[in-house]
């Protein structure tokens, strides 16, 4: 059987254990979405997804979640390139005629994205974070739809005003944005994925429901989080030479309601600052702060753009390539009415912190 529609893919597909469970309603700021998913792993999306949760009784989007499942014949995979300075082969695709299908080399998880059906089928109860994440695309593929950019930041916000922090990977940027979840008030936005849009004289930022993945460098670094590792891991890591620890790949969950207690978290509210960390960990020049043209700064520019990924379709239908780069044009018009400040020197979260506070308090 070929393998060259959506309705092929379909036909191979049963969806109907899903499509009897209790809905799962979800609201993002201006887009809802539905969850259908039957089984444990349910129970495990409702908990992570909990301060999103909302009645929903016409969805923008529709996700189907199916364990166990399989194409036969596969499909002819093609690698998605990744981007500069990554390795190793992650994603693969399938192109339809009408759809898209994205493989996760890893751990067997295939994706159908399509304008009529979207599903997650493999072993998705084992790989549930790759669930969360693919229900998080579909309301970035949504906003951007409508003219949003995506930007690889985080972001909080208070009081009318929001700060999104972007920086190169592993450059600070969830340690930074939870030093500014200890100022009083505070709402956490989103911790990698910040869509923005022009507003007017303004700016509107939109997060998504994913819970910062933290390094245990961050953890040890924040008195508040210690109780997130075991006493023996804790003496494990303090022991280990700096450089070591700060290159550690070990990602641990960190749900915010259980931190920093219930409604500290937000998604939508007008984005008024933004930072770019262009700091050095052997910098011995204080940390320093200065308003920049973005225009003028295509290094930060590039710091902050993010491109869709393999899922990203089009409205006409057409789906992205991985050749495709992000519009820098396009990102100068979303941020053009919000201030725009780098960060340089010395890497040093006391002094973040610091000039959070400074930030929120006038």
């Amino acid at each position: 059987m070929s393998l060259t529609t959506v309705s092929d893919i379909a036909a191979q597909l049963e969806l109907s254990g899903a499509q009897a469970a209790e809905p799962l309603g979800l609201r993002v700021g201006p887009v809802s979405v539905c969850i259908l998913c039957e089984g444990p792993l349910r129970d495990v999306l409702a908990d992570y997804f909990k301060e999103a949760t909302d009645v929903v009784a016409d969805p923008d989007i529709t996700v189907h979640v199916v364990e166990g499942q399989a194409l036969d014949p596969a499909p002819a995979w093609q690698d998605w390139a990744r981007e500069p300075g990554k390795t190793g082969r992650k994603d693969a695709i399938h192109d339809l005629t009408d759809g898209r299908l994205i493989h996760k080399r890893r751990t067997g998880v295939t994706f159908l994205q399509s304008t009529d059906l979207l599903v997650a089928f493999g072993p998705v109860t084992e790989n549930a974070n790759q669930v969360v994440n693919f229900v998080n695309t579909q309301v970035l593929n949504n906003r951007q739809r409508a003219g949003w950019e995506i930007c690889h930041a985080a972001a909080v916000s208070k009081g009318g005003r929001t700060l999104a922090i972007a920086g190169l990977s592993g450059g600070g940027k969830s340690t930074s944005i939870l030093r500014m979840m200890d100022i009083p008030g505070m709402s956490f936005m989103t911790n990698d994925r910040l869509l923005v849009q022009a507003d007017g004289l303004g700016a509107q930022g939109l997060g998504i429901p994913k819970h910062p993945r933290i390094n245990p460098g961050t953890i040890l670094g924040n008195d508040r989080l210690h109780d997130m590792l075991s006493a023996q891991r804790k003496a494990e890591l303090r022991a280990m030479p700096a450089d070591d620890l700060w290159q550690l790949e070990e990602k641990y969950d960190l749900f915010i309601s259980d931190i920093y207690g219930a409604g500290r978290i937000t998604y939508a509210a007008p984005l008024t600052d933004f930072w770019v960390l262009n700091w050095q960990r052997d910098e011995e020049q204080v940390t320093m702060i200065e308003e920049v043209d973005l225009a003028a700064r295509p290094d930060l520019l590039a710091a902050i753009m993010k491109s869709a990924g393999p899922f990203y379709q089009f409205p006409d239908g057409s789906f992205l390539r991985d050749t495709a780069a992000p519009d820098p044009e396009g990102y100068l018009a979303a941020l053009r009415n919000v201030r725009v400040q780098e960060v340089t020197g010395r890497l040093d979260f006391d002094a973040i912190a610091y000039l959070g506070r400074e930030l929120f308090d006038a």
